[in-house]
């Protein structure tokens, strides 16, 4: 964990990707979609004593709509955004959420100074069951306390990658079993 710190705002980007923790119901089509960003509902109901938010919008997409070139795109955002600010936090969606957090360590290599955290949802913010306040609200902890690097954080877990994949079976994102053992 980082050493205290002096008494000061916080300076955090927030950068939004799209994903299921952003997607809103088309009662149109019938369909989940990523058109409108739920984030700013979601925010305006948390204290968030201490801490000044930059929201950053790099795309909406649903992840596995994302390639090469878009998680290219959130790593250097990322990257440009840990070089002025206190901490990153990245909404992403869960499918390929991996992907853009081994293109931030490998873009960013062993001079981050910040820590990054990916995070998202495996229900939508819209449902009742919805993981994603949990999984914001932790990111938005984590990313105050953890060490310089990149990170996964949901579901009461925090994850450094590289090394981390998504369960599908469990829902959740786990250590594979080529880097360390649960």
């Amino acid at each position: 964990m980082r050493a205290p710190r002096e008494r000061r705002l916080l300076d955090i980007a927030l950068l939004t990707t799209g994903g299921t923790i952003d997607k809103t119901y088309d009662p149109l089509r019938g369909v989940l979609r990523n058109d409108v960003s739920v984030l700013d509902v979601m925010l305006e109901g948390m204290e968030l004593e201490g801490v000044s938010l930059h929201r950053v919008e790099v795309l909406n997409k649903d992840s596995l709509d994302m390639d090469t070139e878009d998680h290219r795109q959130i790593a250097a955002v990322a990257k440009e955004e840990a070089g002025r600010r206190d901490g990153v936090v990245i909404v992403h969606g869960t499918d390929r959420l991996t992907c853009t957090g081994d293109a931030i360590v490998e873009t960013t290599g062993d001079f981050l100074q910040v820590p990054i955290v990916l995070t998202g949802a495996m229900r939508p913010w819209i449902m009742r069951n919805s993981d994603a306040p949990q999984n914001l609200t932790e990111s938005l902890l984590a990313v105050q306390i953890l060490d310089p690097g990149v990170y996964v954080c949901m579901h009461n877990r925090v994850l450094r990658l590289p090394g981390v994949r998504k369960d599908p079976e469990r829902l959740r994102f786990v250590y594979s079993s080529s880097f360390q053992s649960e």
